[in-house]
């Protein structure tokens, strides 16, 4: 995944504004977290997030995920 469509973003701007929870999916495996915001590091876009359960930060760099969902 290359980068996000404008609504792509849009689900994912309001999930961050929300709290809500996101599904990466990416090699072969789904990451379940809940995104702090969307960045720029070191020129790629990340999402900064934490895991709902342990709470442990997760930096997910989009170029890297295969599709992003939010969930309902």
């Amino acid at each position: 995944m290359a980068q996000l469509t404008v609504a792509q973003y849009d689900a994912l701007e309001s999930a961050i504004r929300d709290g809500r929870r996101i599904v990466v999916h990416r090699r072969h495996q789904d990451l379940v977290v809940v995104p702090e915001r969307l960045t720029l590091l070191q020129r790629r876009e990340a999402i900064e997030a934490r895991h709902p359960t342990t709470g442990e930060h997760i930096t997910i760099w989009i170029d890297d995920a295969d599709s992003i969902e939010v969930v309902r």
